[in-house]
């Protein structure tokens, strides 16, 4: 009942203020449990996903969506849980990865719709990158569920980082077939098997969206990129302070020149 709430008084002003187009919604089986597999460009996927879909989609959702403090995170986790989200405490990496595959198993085996970004964190420049073999493939190969791939596009651009106010634009949901792996079941802890299921299901999400591929993982580009911005920034701060000094140097100079 209170995911059918949130569904009409979050996903019903979604649809009509935002008006996301979607192809493919009849790769979604009506009945039966299945795994979205979507790429991860915006906060705002796990609702745009859910709210153009009959069915309910279950998400995995990092602990901090539930537990920050104030009016806004109390909002954000009464809404993540009355979307049916999951927190996973991602502070353990291995722990985490374990409990996110529980927590799949357990949604496929009540024959429903579990949702999964098998980059494992938004993209931090819209490209797409590789996808993490745990958790996808080993839910696929442990159930028997089909993998249907998803493309979300433009989401992003819709809020980007440091942007309060939303910019009014379509954004759009591409659905593909469903990817059958019941070939591999029982390999699920095969490494090799789980980077080819993996990565199947990452060229066909690429297909979809039409994002360049970078074969590193996102989270490796995010810590790049910080690097990146902090040593610019130091570089900036050395370059004052050099600015600064030669031009204290220079009034010192040329009031030498006129003490001469």
């Amino acid at each position: 009942m209170l995911y059918g709430a949130m569904k009409v008084s979050v996903g019903g002003p979604l649809k009509l203020v935002f008006r996301p187009w979607v192809e493919g919604l009849e790769n979604v089986p009506a009945e039966g449990p299945a795994i979205l597999a979507s790429n991860h460009l915006s906060f705002s996927d796990s609702f745009f996903l859910p709210a153009v879909l009959d069915r309910k989609v279950t998400f995995i959702a990092k602990a901090e969506y539930f537990t920050t403090p104030g009016i806004k995170g109390r909002l954000t986790a009464a809404i993540f849980k009355g979307l049916g989200q999951l927190p996973v405490d991602r502070s353990g990496a291995r722990g985490a990865g374990e409990a996110a595959i529980r927590s799949g198993i357990e949604v496929i085996e009540r024959g429903e719709l579990f949702g999964i970004y098998p980059e494992g964190t938004r993209s931090p420049d819209g490209r797409l990158y590789r996808g993490k073999p745990g958790g996808l493939a080993r839910v696929a190969l442990a159930t028997g569920a089909p993998v249907i791939p998803v493309a979300m596009i433009d989401t992003e651009k819709i809020q980007p980082p440091g942007k309060v106010m939303p910019k009014l634009m379509r954004p759009g949901i591409r659905i593909g077939k469903p990817l059958d792996f019941r070939r591999y079941q029982g390999m699920e802890h095969d490494r090799f098997v789980l980077r080819a299921v993996t990565d199947e299901v990452m060229y066909e999400i690429m297909k979809l969206s039409g994002q360049e591929y970078v074969d590193m993982y996102a989270t490796a580009a995010k810590r790049q990129i910080a690097e990146a911005a902090k040593a610019e920034k130091e570089a900036a701060k050395a370059a004052k302070a050099a600015l600064a000094q030669a031009e204290k140097e220079q009034a010192q100079k040329e009031k030498d020149q006129a003490d001469q």
